[in-house]
């Protein structure tokens, strides 16, 4: 039997598990996660009220409750964890499906002001990730700036903008739900450094801020226009063209008088986060102008943007695992079609998917085959890796470590707790927000 453990519980984790089972019946894999729960950014990152994409969970709990596959969580990879090099001892081979767990910076003055924030840190808070901290991000705030034109801005703008009433029938934590019912927040600004046509978000992510209920969706024209493709679109591909035609839309449509508006705006590079009373009050931006290759330079005008919050949604990034080759250029660990290099030779038994393998690019089902290049590697590999003798049960080894994992009946466990906690609030499902409740959780094994 061939053991292998699969260091990350999200998507590109699981399908490579899923992978693995389906194609050889004599492999067992162990996926262990250094949070007690599975499913990664699919519980963590996908914005709440995004049910649908949410659904995904149940896909992947299939998967995971396949007889072949364990579910070994609260267990940490790397410093302070257990070593990819015990992890080699146990098992014949290690799949590092670790994401990219950080996000990039502006890398201007003012990014550390309070008040400004990474869109990660927002979306960890609003989903409960037990690492958040209750930040008070919205506190006191009357207007907010959100800098990047991707899905990630558009979810967290339409958080900003959602009236509580939406977001109870949701899963998103008693106290992030508490904080934004009472937000003051009245104008939220969606800002790219490029045109219209060069944005990242989705058509149907960008149509859902027009459904908001009160809230009024903004573009001026002239600004939109300096993108020729905005003026005319049809050599586009067509998720931009049907992009630019919502923007369109949005742009010739009557100003209306509602409660809350989002402008989206377009060429401003951030150039500063300005300080007022000891806090952001304002974010100071340079005029860009489309350079006729694709990119865009600057100007020297500029525009004073007033937030009292501002979310920075520019990208994810990789982080080195202790014990990993990693290349600080692309945030990656060195690979060959999922086998890890080290010094440029291919490492015995180590592999790796997911975006710690290609970046931080794609969407959900990206993951599944860039999962399945990696699994045939490994098993291509088995006949060699297999004569390595291993611990007849690496779980029995990890606990003689001190490691006590939270196994699926613990996390079993921790969906019960999350169920009662809403019902006893009147909501759905309620997220446990931090490590003592969810390991209090995890403990109680009781049917």
């Amino acid at each position: 039997m061939l053991h292998v453990a699969v260091v990350g519980s999200g998507p590109s984790g699981v399908y490579t598990a899923q992978s693995l089972v389906e194609q050889d019946p004599e492999v067992c894999v162990d996926v262990l996660d250094r949070l007690p729960c599975p499913y990664g950014l699919v519980r963590y990152g996908v914005a709440p009220d995004h049910e649908k994409i949410k659904s995904l969970q149940n896909n992947l709990r299939a998967v995971m409750e396949h007889e072949r596959i364990r579910f070994l969580g609260g267990v940490e990879v790397g410093a302070g964890g257990v070593s990819p090099a015990r992890l080699r001892e146990l098992y014949h081979a290690v799949v590092y499906c670790v994401g990219a767990a950080t996000d990039r910076h502006l890398g201007i003055p003012g990014e550390e002001l309070p008040g400004s924030w990474s869109a990660t840190e927002f979306v960890s808070w609003y989903s409960a990730h037990p690492d958040s901290v209750a930040h008070g991000f919205v506190h006191g705030a009357r207007t907010a700036v959100v800098i990047g034109v991707g899905n990630v801005a558009v979810d967290v703008t339409r958080m900003l903008a959602r009236e509580a009433a939406e977001l109870s029938p949701t899963d998103m934590p008693q106290g992030a739900l508490a904080a934004l019912a009472d937000s003051k927040i009245t104008e939220i600004q969606m800002v790219g450094r490029r045109g219209p046509s060069q944005a990242r978000f989705t058509t149907k992510e960008l149509r859902e801020l027009g459904a908001l209920p009160d809230t009024e969706v903004v573009v001026d024209e002239a600004e939109a226009a300096l993108d020729p493709a905005y003026v005319d679109p049809s050599g586009l591909p067509a998720v931009q063209r049907r992009n630019v035609e919502v923007l369109r839309g949005w742009a010739a449509a009557p100003p209306r008088r509602a409660p809350r508006r989002i402008r989206l705006r377009f060429f401003l590079r951030p150039v500063e986060l300005l300080a007022e009373g000891g806090r952001v009050g304002a974010v100071r931006f340079e005029r860009t102008v489309p350079d006729g290759q694709g990119g865009v330079t600057g100007t020297e005008r500029y525009e004073d943007i007033e937030a009292q919050v501002v979310l920075r949604s520019v990208g994810y990034r990789g982080v080195p695992l202790t014990g990993l080759p990693f290349d600080a250029a692309s945030g990656t660990v060195p690979h060959r079609a999922g086998r890890v290099l080290r010094d440029g030779a291919v490492a015995p038994g180590e592999y790796v998917a997911g975006w710690i393998k290609r970046g931080p690019t794609g969407v959900i089902g990206t993951n599944r085959p860039c999962a399945k290049e990696t699994a045939a590697a490994l098993l291509e590999d088995a006949p060699s890796l297999v004569a390595r003798a291993v611990p007849g049960d690496p779980l029995a080894a990890l606990r003689a470590d001190g490691v006590a994992p939270v196994e699926w009946a613990g996390w079993q466990s921790i969906e019960r707790a999350e169920a009662e906690l809403g019902a006893s609030l009147g909501r759905g499902v309620v997220k446990l927000p931090d490590w003592q409740s969810l390991r209090a959780a995890a403990s109680d094994h009781a049917p």
